[in-house]
């Protein structure tokens, strides 16, 4: 089981974010943390005595949350679960200079990977995705992080508005050559109710056109196999070994619990796998804890045509593919049931899915051009 911790916070809001991120003028860390550990106690006693793999503490900005805060709920994770004895613990952390300071109490206080938010090594491309750092304060933070951390892990935005490919490749060797671990790449997207989306409306804000994007994704998979890093998941590249555990029992559709506003889980119930959500907005969220331990707006039994949807959606995004086998266990339906025939046929004639082994071997992969045209295919090929 995993466990994934939202803290929701922010110094700014990214012109280019959708996450469930808040700006306040006074972030009240006490009281939330106070029902972080309630919410927290609350899930426990419905799950039971767990194995627990890994924590995942994500945002918003949770380098923004007090060292003895992420200390606490690391020790209340570990007595209310049995943690594996090489328990993964991943903080988010941006590289400003105030922020990167408090990366050795996070280390102090549990966390064993760091997550950096970098998203550009220029200091035009930082300033027009509206981060608070520069690329001189990302160096330094991933040069510190990797004396402090065991592992350490960040992100980069590429196929931004006027990138070029020789920028793109001088970035990504600059970052690979600081940290060769773990390394996530996005491409940048226009969503829904951000500034950027009013932007791209007035035509204000351009983005590569798909040609360049592809490119881009392939030059990426290019340059971090110079430096011994393979394609695990679309937008995740890892050492062997260094693979993010916490985030591969999302994609694998393992069991996770999920507390803080907004935050989803999947766990087993009596009756089922039900799928939880919490109250979005924060404060509601933690008014609900205090009166009612929890925070949590909904909690759905999956179907298994839902599980076998869901399964498959994260799935195929991984290298590694959907495990028949696994699959049926996870759904009690037949892989082959759940997906459109003639889709299938389609994509392998074109090189873009395979089915590979036998047996409980069984998988179905998506190929490297598969992955560019996920987005395309999964529609199509999930019934």
């Amino acid at each position: 089981m995993a466990l994934y911790i939202h803290w929701p916070f922010c110094l700014a809001k990214c012109p280019y974010c959708d996450f469930n991120s808040h700006v306040r003028e006074r972030i009240p860390s006490e009281r939330f943390i106070a029902a972080l550990r309630r919410e927290l106690a609350h899930e426990a006693a419905l799950a039971g005595r767990r194995r627990l793999g890994s924590i995942f503490f994500g945002g918003g900005t949770p380098s923004l949350m007090p060292p003895e805060g992420v200390a606490a709920l690391i020790d209340d994770a570990q007595r209310l679960f049995d943690a594996t004895p090489d328990i993964e613990i991943t903080l988010e952390a941006n590289p400003t200079s105030v922020e990167a300071a408090r990366l050795r109490a996070f280390r102090e206080a549990g966390v064993n990977r760091v997550s950096l938010g970098v998203q550009a090594l220029r200091d035009d491309a930082l300033a027009a995705l509206g981060r608070e750092h520069s690329a001189s304060d990302a160096i330094k933070a991933l040069e510190l992080a990797r004396a402090l951390f065991p592992r350490v892990s960040f992100d980069l935005i590429y196929a931004r508005s006027g990138q070029t490919m020789p920028q793109w490749q001088e970035e990504l060797e600059t970052a690979l050559t600081l940290v060769a671990d773990h390394v996530s790449l996005y491409q940048l997207t226009i969503e829904t109710g951000t500034r950027f989306e009013a932007l791209h409306r007035q035509g204000a804000l351009t983005l590569p056109d798909e040609d360049l994007a592809a490119a881009l994704y392939e030059e990426t998979a290019n340059v971090a196999a110079r430096h011994g890093l393979a394609p695990y998941e679309v937008s995740n590249y890892a050492a062997q070994g260094a693979e993010s555990r916490h985030n591969l029992t999302y994609w694998r559709y393992g069991d996770y619990i999920g507390i803080g506003p907004g935050a989803h889980g999947r766990m087993p119930r009596a009756d089922g796998l039900a799928a939880t959500r919490r109250h979005r907005a924060p404060e509601p969220w933690a008014e609900r804890v205090e009166r009612d331990g929890a925070g949590r707006t909904e909690e759905t039994l999956l179907s298994p045509e839902d599980r076998a949807r869901e399964m498959l959606l994260m799935g195929l995004r991984l290298t590694e593919g959907v495990n028949a086998t696994r699959f049926g266990r996870r759904t009690g339906l037949i892989l082959g049931d759940c997906i459109d025939p003639d889709t299938l046929k389609f994509c392998e004639e074109e090189g873009y899915l395979q089915m590979t082994g036998a047996g409980d071997a069984q998988r179905l992969c998506a190929t490297p051009a598969g992955r560019l045209r996920l987005e395309a295919i999964l529609p199509r090929l999930v019934l």
